[in-house]
């Protein structure tokens, strides 16, 4: 399968300056494309246009040739920097897990997720195992690609190279294609097939971010 964004132009006000200008990228089945860049060229932004959450003002997202589904459980995936962010504070974590799918005993032993946590909120858990949740949560088996935002920037060096040493093996064994920002360039050379450096690939001036 193949994720194609073309020419992507966005900003998010018509007087305010472009975060977006005609950026192209794609990432195929198996791929673990580096995004890597300073803050403000819009790393985040194109994140979330790829993953179906912002619509472009010029361009398009395909996957393998066709429109994102609007409806129902989509291929393509988001997993953000704050997990805390990302869930329902108002839900139990078993909840919360299973709002798309229910993870098997496997999956959840792989991803260092206890079943005692199942009973807890949100908040009574660390970044760390808030976010092995969020990662379980959207591996369904209808997961082709997974768009990965600074997912471990808040997190301690040992919970970082957990999550990660546990992401990238399903990503391997399911040959998921994976978009990798952040601004940690060594992180993204070891982990990453290829790398972008988004300020070569927008094409702004720098003082126009």
């Amino acid at each position: 399968m193949q994720l194609t964004g073309e020419n992507i132009n966005f900003k998010y006000t018509k007087k305010s300056p472009w975060i977006l200008k005609d950026i192209s990228i794609t990432i195929n089945s198996g791929e673990r494309v580096g995004v890597v860049g300073p803050s403000g060229y819009g790393k985040s932004t194109l994140a979330k246009i790829l993953a179906g959450y912002l619509k472009p003002l010029a361009g398009s997202v395909s996957l393998d040739g066709g429109d994102l589904p609007k409806k129902g459980y989509s291929p393509v995936q988001m997993i953000y920097q704050h997990p805390e962010f990302s869930v329902n504070p108002r839900l139990k974590m078993k909840d919360i897990l299973e709002e798309a799918w229910v993870p098997d005993d496997d999956l959840l032993g792989r991803m260092g997720i206890e079943k005692k946590w199942f009973t807890r909120w949100p908040s009574e858990l660390s970044g760390g195992e808030l976010q092995r949740f969020c990662i379980a949560r959207v591996l369904s088996p209808k997961t082709k690609f997974l768009i990965c935002d600074e997912i471990t920037t808040m997190l301690d060096a040992i919970t970082q190279a957990q999550i990660w040493n546990l992401l990238l093996d399903e990503a391997k064994k399911r040959e998921l294609g994976m978009m990798i920002i952040t601004h940690n360039k060594s992180l993204a050379e070891r982990v990453c097939t290829s790398i972008i450096e988004l300020p070569e690939l927008n094409h702004i001036e720098r003082a126009d971010v």
